[in-house]
């Protein structure tokens, strides 16, 4: 065969192996991205699951643990549990409230009063005021108690502590339980110190660490299954479950789960900023960036290029360092975490001008749930060092969280 004819079936043969190639190519990344784009199940909260929860309820009286997070998705529209209850002709005899009230509209700290739902005319029952849990009185008028409200995972988030006195007054009169599960925006880590059992408080009852990586539904399990009711009583207990939800979903709260979480960002950054509610460092209280900067006047302002001015808002009537130019850091931009931080702590620490006005000792051990983190920012301590001693904790915790898990 001649040279010229040798050359020319070479490349044509070269041609169609290169388009060949090509076509199998276009045809893989065609169906890379028909993966990639495949839309994920959407997360359906327990709430929404009436056919499963609703005959639980029909012909009984029924109690609610409710606030401004406990709704059924409808089209785009939020419709208040209790509401929907009443609408399906389930006979809710009372309403419980807890930190913030039925509607969400105390601050933090402030005491809810019992009064009356203007919109369903229902009876409202303080769970953060004189009283923390339901008395005989009020559980003899149920036949069954139902919990709903949105958790963002943190030891001291005051949510969790409601749930187990009214988890302990339904087991001490043989009420039963029923929680309608949540997703946890920050359930896809554990971290952080572990309460020490002498350091017990409402803003941590159990020897948990600072995030737990629990739903709300899943911690209510383990505080039966751990004995941590009063006197080791089990709750008559049934958990609603979520649908399409796992531990490493980034799940966007719809509705501010308290006054001063106004976003996911403020929820991601919560376990590391709220340490500062045992100083006297303002964090974003007092401003739309609740939980998103941190700042003092007392702080060195050669340190900084932001600052800010607290005042009065809805969330907050009296802030910390009101009508004071605050010298800090913004974090407002900050992406999801995967651990709690205590770095900023330690640099507000370290760029206070007068120690002395930093912690507040007590508020701190509280939310810490030990008194070794403020004894180690004082020393010193690198971030590293301080971490290091929380992990046999966490490790242990984690053995016993395994337990109680419903979600991947």
């Amino acid at each position: 065969m001649p040279i010229l004819s040798i050359f020319k079936s070479t490349v044509l043969l070269l041609v169609l192996v290169l388009s060949s190639c090509r076509e199998q190519q276009k045809k893989e990344n065609s169906e890379v991205a028909t993966v990639q784009t495949e839309p994920v199940p959407e997360i359906k909260v327990a709430a929404n699951r009436t056919e499963v929860y609703l005959p639980l309820l029909q012909g009984k009286k029924v109690g609610v643990v409710a606030n401004q997070t406990s709704v059924v998705f409808n089209d785009k529209r939020h419709v208040h549990l209790v509401d929907s209850l009443l609408s399906l002709g389930v006979d809710v005899k009372q309403a419980f409230a807890p930190e913030h009230g039925f509607r969400g509209e105390a601050d933090a700290g402030e005491h809810v009063t019992d009064g009356v739902d203007a919109k369903t005319g229902l009876p409202i029952i303080s769970l953060y005021g004189k009283n923390r849990k339901p008395s005989k009185e009020q559980l003899d008028q149920l036949d069954v108690m139902v919990f709903d409200i949105q958790d963002v995972g943190v030891r001291f988030y005051t949510y969790i502590a409601t749930l187990q006195l009214v988890m302990e007054a339904c087991a001490e009169h043989n009420t039963p339980i029923i929680v309608l599960d949540r997703p946890n925006p920050n359930g896809h880590y554990v971290d952080g110190p572990t309460m020490m059992e002498e350091h017990k408080s409402y803003l941590g009852l159990n020897p948990i660490p600072l995030v737990y990586g629990m739903t709300i539904g899943e911690y209510a399990q383990m505080l039966n299954g751990e004995n941590w009711l009063e006197d080791g009583k089990k709750a008559d207990l049934t958990v609603i479950t979520l649908e399409n939800y796992t531990h490493e979903s980034d799940y966007h709260l719809p509705i501010r789960p308290s006054p001063n979480l106004p976003s996911d960002v403020a929820i991601t950054l919560y376990p590391s900023l709220g340490l500062f509610e045992g100083t006297n460092v303002n964090a974003g209280r007092g401003t739309e960036f609740q939980f998103q900067r941190y700042g003092a006047s007392f702080m060195d302002s050669t340190q900084y290029d932001f600052s800010y001015v607290p005042a009065p808002n809805f969330g907050s009537k009296t802030p910390k360092e009101d009508g004071k130019t605050c010298y800090g850091k913004d974090l407002s931009k900050m992406e999801r975490m995967n651990e709690v931080s205590v770095k900023w702590v330690m640099d507000a620490y370290n760029n206070t001008l007068d120690k002395s006005k930093f912690f507040l000792t007590s508020g701190f051990t509280k939310h810490a749930g030990t008194p070794l983190l403020q004894q180690q920012i004082e020393q010193g301590l690198s971030e590293a060092e301080i971490k290091a001693t929380w992990q046999d904790d966490l490790t242990a915790f984690k053995k016993i969280r395994e337990k109680y898990l419903i979600y991947d």
